[in-house]
């Protein structure tokens, strides 16, 4: 019996340790880094909801590895050396590919890459001032696609935050001006009142976003720091 037991024992070490084996893969090394952008113009969008995916052809079972964009329109990835295939999904960002609606990356150690997109809009000019407790902003909404795609400004908006995340989930004041109403495109303002901050702060963090009809993700501009 204490045979049987010490025999099954082993059975039972030597799996564990060829499961360990089995499982004990080289990590990635190389990094892929960058920015979206617009004519070397970074795109801002709102913090996790725009992504990439890479695709390494050849294997059996393929699956995607998921890049997300920081607000600030950079990224990066941890990889194995290899060739991938660099897409958006359907529906992914305030823009459209250039181009094919396929890249090939070669990744052979870090590399920096600036992928290269047409935004339906762009903010330009974006100017924030504050006077009290309200803050301004000032700025305008150039149309860039203008054939077939083009799209209509559903809103556009104005969001305060106390921290560097600034968006339509993450801010203490916000407000909106519906597409319709706006007059000149080429010149916005908007303002909004910033509440009491606990604990008390005397600055706030703040950008503009356009969101156009028939896309979920919005264009931002970049994030500025306001004295109040």
């Amino acid at each position: 019996m204490k045979k049987l037991k010490f025999i099954f024992t082993l059975i039972i070490a030597t799996t564990i340790l060829a499961s360990c084996a089995w499982d004990n893969y080289d990590e990635p090394q190389s990094f892929l880094k960058g920015n979206i952008v617009y004519n070397n113009e970074p795109i801002g969008v709102s913090y996790n909801d725009v992504t990439f995916q890479l695709w390494e052809p050849g294997w059996q079972l393929s699956y995607p590895i998921d890049v997300v964009v920081a607000q600030d329109g950079s990224y990066s990835a941890k990889l194995f050396n290899a060739t991938y295939k660099l897409v958006f999904p359907d529906g992914q960002g305030p823009f459209r590919m250039v181009g094919a609606d396929t890249l090939t990356v070669n990744i052979a150690g870090n590399q920096t890459l600036d992928i290269e997109v047409e935004p339906y809009y762009m903010i330009r000019n974006a100017q924030f001032s504050a006077s009290g407790r309200n803050v301004t902003a000032s700025f305008q909404a150039e149309k860039i696609i203008t054939d077939a795609d083009a799209l209509d400004i559903e809103r556009v908006n104005l969001y305060v935050n106390k921290g560097m995340f600034v968006d339509f989930r993450t801010n203490v004041a916000s407000t909106e001006i519906s597409g319709g109403d706006i007059a000149n495109p080429g010149s916005i303002s908007m303002s909004v009142s910033v509440p009491e901050l606990t604990p008390t702060q005397n600055y706030v963090y703040a950008r503009v976003g356009l969101k156009v009809a028939g896309r979920e993700d919005m264009i931002f501009s970049q994030v500025q720091k306001i004295d109040l």
